[in-house]
């Protein structure tokens, strides 16, 4: 289970009350539990607080066990026992989406769910942008979503996945998904409506330029890492001068900054030996005034225990660790990024014309993470002849480079990566 949401503004009620844990102990949702996270509507005058219940106290994001390694096969019990033991200490925002375990996650949380009050939880779902067949599917998708999850509104609901790949068909009026969607929230069957984005930051601004004005959260990828390596100061920047609060995904970066070499994590143990690793990454963006949310990957009941343990601390970065974090994440990525620095020199070299810095910057992301779907995802909205394989190995571009990038070299491999 893909568990998500553990804000840290204390002192707010939460949704639901106390509870006794399912999972050891009990729970007292008030000062000293897990901290809460006190939901600001976007307004231009001043930001006024949500109608209704306005803490989201933590959550689970229904990224389920499985039977027999079979992603498409979800094991209910197990499932139901996690949501049982989150619920339990004071989790109480849930997020699921139509193509998680082959559609089979929002049945699986719609069911662990049933049991509980309604009013004691938030729910969230996306609309699948990612692929654009659906496109045309607003209506007939978002009907089925609320049948497969057994409830008549969503707490939340996203464009899924914004980026390269979707961004026009998101914004072309024919689909009028965002004028469906609006709609439905002004029937009650949406209450907040928000966005996530795995785009580059000109994508980010079309969409916010389209329909900043109605969005009141942002769903981003952001962590130590890729926060200079996504451009992920410049995002929240630009989600700041729209006020719109920011909630993380991949605060781990997929498992990654929970695996540190020993090499790695010795200047974090240097500082503070007994915490744990994980931990880091939390702490960092528990220290980003902007973000009011982190959405945190799990996949057992242990590691339910365990994040609920690190989000009881709050404990943010001081100055110095802060600076010793972004430089142990710069060397991190150097190892394997070549150090473009857009100048575009080759640019106006390349036969091809291809958009080096721009593919540079895919390959640095491909190769640091080890594959994954962003530089995939992004390039399928390219041309072919834009590629990395068009590249014919001339070295023009090499000849300009102040860096003396063995940019050939790079092509090749990324073309072979992919």
């Amino acid at each position: 289970m893909r568990s998500k949401c553990y804000p840290f503004h204390r002192g707010i009620p939460p949704k639901g009350g106390p509870g006794t844990s399912h999972c050891g102990g009990t729970s007292s949702p008030g000062e000293g539990s897990i901290p809460f996270l006190n939901l600001k509507r976007r307004n231009r005058d001043d930001l006024q607080g949500l109608s209704g219940p306005e803490a989201v106290h933590a959550g689970h994001g229904l990224y389920a066990p499985v039977v027999g390694g079979n992603d498409a096969v979800v094991d209910e019990a197990a499932a139901e026992e996690m949501v049982d033991c989150a619920m339990a200490n004071g989790v109480n925002y849930y997020d699921t989406a139509w193509g998680y375990h082959n559609g089979n996650s929002e049945i699986a949380l719609g069911k662990a769910l049933a049991k509980h009050p309604r009013e004691k939880f938030y729910i969230a779902d996306k609309f699948p942008g990612y692929d654009l067949s659906n496109m045309p599917k607003v209506q007939e998708i978002f009907e089925e979503q609320l049948k497969k999850c057994r409830v008549d509104y969503f707490d939340f609901y996203l464009f899924h996945n914004v980026c390269e790949m979707n961004i026009d068909a998101y914004l072309d009026p024919q689909y009028g998904i965002h004028d469906y969607l609006m709609e439905q929230k002004r029937r009650g069957r949406i209450r907040h409506l928000g966005f996530s984005c795995h785009g580059n930051l000109p994508v980010l601004k079309r969409f916010l330029d389209a329909y900043g004005k109605d969005m009141e959260f942002c769903q981003l990828q952001l962590n130590y890492i890729d926060w200079t390596f996504q451009n992920g100061r410049e995002k929240v920047e630009l989600l700041d001068s729209w006020h719109i609060p920011v909630w993380v995904m991949e605060p781990l970066r997929g498992g990654r900054l929970a695996r540190l070499s020993d090499e790695e994590a010795a200047p974090l143990r240097a500082m503070r030996p007994e915490e744990p690793i994980p931990a880091w990454a939390f702490r960092f963006l528990q220290s980003i005034p902007s973000v009011t949310m982190i959405l945190s990957g799990m996949s057992d009941l242990e590691q339910v225990k365990a994040n609920i343990a690190t989000f009881q601390m709050g404990v943010p970065l001081s100055s110095r660790e802060m600076d010793r974090l972004l430089a142990q994440a710069q060397r991190m990525v150097s190892k394997t990024a070549l150090p473009c620095t857009a100048c575009h020199y080759c640019v106006s070299h390349c036969p091809q014309g291809l958009d080096i810095p721009s593919l540079l910057a895919l390959y640095n992301e491909h190769a640091f993470t080890g594959g994954g779907f962003l530089a995939p995802m992004a390039l399928s909205a390219l041309p072919q002849d834009k590629w990395p394989s068009a590249c014919i190995g001339c070295r023009s571009c090499e000849a300009v480079c102040p860096q003396q990038l063995k940019i050939s070299e790079a092509m090749a491999d990324f073309a072979s990566r992919l």
